[in-house]
C-alpha cells in the first residue's frame, strides 16, 4: 500500500523547508526595490537591482542544468542554501552599518538568482525519486500551491518589516533559508545513476539536453506554446496596470488585483491533483489556453479593480491543472540522467519570454490606447490556444509513446 504523500518523510521536509524559503525570497523581492529607493531614490537602480536577479537566473540556466545532472542534486540543493544565507548576512550587516551600495545589492540579487537556477532543476530531478510514480501528479501540484503561498505571503510580510527596520526583510529570508538547509540535512534521496563522466565536455553536455528538448515533439510542442502564452500573458498583466490607473483605479484596488492572481492559483494547485484525473491530458493543457483567451478581452471595457482582480483569478485557476500535467509526464519521460538539463532549458525558454513580456506591454500602452493594447494581447493569446485546440501532438497527449523527429 502506497504511503501517503503527507506521511512521506522526505517529500515533506523537502516542501516544508521550501515553503519557508518561499516566503522569505517574496519577502526580499518586495523590500529590494523599497531599499533601493530609500538609499539612492533612484528607481532605475531599484530595477537594476531586480534585472540582476532574473538575469543571472536566466544566464546561468543551461549551465546549471548540466551541473545538476553532473553532481549530487542534494548538496547542490545545500550548498544553494548555504550560499543565500551568506549572501544575505553580509546585506544585513551592511543595511544595518548604513554602508549598503547599490553595486553590493546587485550582487546579493545575482547570488539569489545563480542560486534559484540550479537548485530549481536540482529539485525538479529529485522529485520523482522521492514519490511514486502514481503521486506525482499530486506532489507537483502541492508544489505550485506552495509557490502562490509563499510568494502571497512573503509579498505582504516583506512590505510590513520593512516599514519596521530596512534589514528585517533580508534577516526574515536569511532565517528562512537556514531552516531550508536544516531540512535537506536530514533529506535522504535515493542514489542515481552515474551521470556524464566529469571528463566530457561541459558544452556538449549542454548540447544533449537542448537536443532531448528537440527531439521530443510533445516537450517541445508544450514549451513553445507556454513561451507564447508567457510573453503574452505578461504583457497584457502591464497593459492591464496601465489600463487601471488610467481609469482612475485607487491603488489599494490596483494591489488587491495583483494579488487575485496569487489567490486563483492557490485555489487552482489545490484543485489541481483532481482536476489532471478528471479532465485527462489535452484537456487539461487546453482548458487553461481557453480560460485566458475568453477572459483576456473582458478586461478592455471593465473599469472596477476587483472586477480586474477576478479576472485574473480566474485566469490563474487552471494554470496549476496545466502545469501538473505537463511536468508530470516530462519528468517520467525524461531519464534521471537528464532531468537537470530538462528543467534548466525550459526554465531559460519559457523564463526569457516572462522577461520580455513586460518589455512588449510597455511598447504597447506607449503604441495605442491600453484597451486596444488588450485585444492586441488577446489575439496573441487566442492563435495559439487554436493551434493548443488542434494539434495532434497535444491532442494525443501522454497517451501515445513519444515519438521522435
Amino acid at each position: 500500500m502506497t504511503t501517503p504523500l503527507a506521511r512521506n518523510r522526505n517529500y515533506t521536509l523537502l516542501w516544508s523547508g521550501q515553503a519557508l524559503a518561499e516566503v522569505g525570497f517574496s519577502a526580499t523581492m518586495i523590500a529590494f526595490p523599497l531599499l533601493v529607493l530609500a538609499v539612492t531614490g533612484s528607481p532605475v537602480a531599484a530595477g537594476l537591482v531586480l534585472s540582476a536577479d532574473a538575469t543571472a537566473q536566466l544566464l546561468a540556466g543551461l549551465p546549471a542544468g548540466a551541473l545538476v545532472d553532473r553532481w549530487d542534486r542534494r548538496r547542490i540543493m545545500l550548498a544553494c542554501e548555504a550560499a543565500q544565507v551568506l549572501a544575505l548576512g553580509g546585506l544585513v550587516v551592511a543595511i544595518w552599518l548604513d554602508t549598503a551600495t547599490v553595486a553590493h545589492m546587485v550582487a546579493v540579487a545575482a547570488v539569489l538568482g545563480v542560486c534559484r537556477a540550479l537548485f530549481e532543476p536540482a529539485e525538479d530531478a529529485c522529485l520523482p525519486k522521492l514519490v511514486p510514480d502514481e503521486q506525482l501528479a499530486t506532489a507537483v501540484a502541492m508544489n505550485s500551491a506552495r509557490s502562490s503561498l509563499g510568494q502571497m505571503a512573503g509579498t505582504a510580510l516583506g512590505g510590513a518589516l520593512f516599514a519596521v527596520t530596512r534589514w528585517l526583510p533580508f534577516l526574515v529570508d536569511l532565517l528562512t533559508h537556514c531552516a531550508a538547509f536544516l531540512a535537506l540535512l536530514f533529506l535522504r534521496v535515493p542514489p542515481s545513476p552515474r551521470g556524464p563522466s566529469a571528463e566530457r565536455h561541459f558544452l556538449r553536455e549542454i548540447g544533449e539536453g537542448l537536443r532531448w528538448v528537440w527531439r521530443h515533439r510533445e516537450v517541445r510542442a508544450t514549451a513553445a506554446c507556454a513561451v507564447v502564452l508567457n510573453l503574452f500573458f505578461t504583457a497584457f498583466y502591464v497593459v492591464v496596470i496601465v489600463l487601471a490607473e488610467q481609469r482612475g483605479v485607487a491603488k489599494a484596488e490596483i494591489g488587491v488585483m495583483a494579488a487575485m492572481l496569487g489567490v486563483g492559483g492557490v485555489l487552482g494547485a489545490l484543485a489541481a491533483p483532481r482536476l489532471h484525473r478528471v479532465l485527462g491530458p489535452h484537456k487539461s493543457i487546453a482548458a487553461v489556453f481557453w480560460a485566458v483567451t475568453l477572459l483576456t478581452p473582458l478586461a478592455a471595457p471593465v473599469h472596477d479593480g476587483y472586477l480586474l482582480g477576478a479576472l485574473f483569478a480566474g485566469m490563474a485557476f487552471l494554470a496549476p491543472t496545466a502545469n501538473t500535467t505537463i511536468s508530470t509526464h516530462q519528468l517520467l519521460l525524461t531519464p534521471d540522467q537528464l532531468r537537470g538539463r530538462l528543467s534548466g532549458v525550459l526554465a531559460v525558454v519559457v523564463g526569457t519570454a516572462g522577461a520580455a513580456g513586460p518589455l512588449v506591454g510597455g511598447a504597447l500602452t506607449q503604441l495605442l490606447p491600453a484597451h486596444q493594447a488588450v485585444l492586441v494581447c488577446a489575439a496573441g493569446i487566442a492563435l495559439v490556444t487554436a493551434f493548443v485546440t488542434v494539434s495532434p501532438t497535444l491532442r494525443r497527449y501522454a497517451e501515445r509513446k513519444e515519438e521522435t523527429a
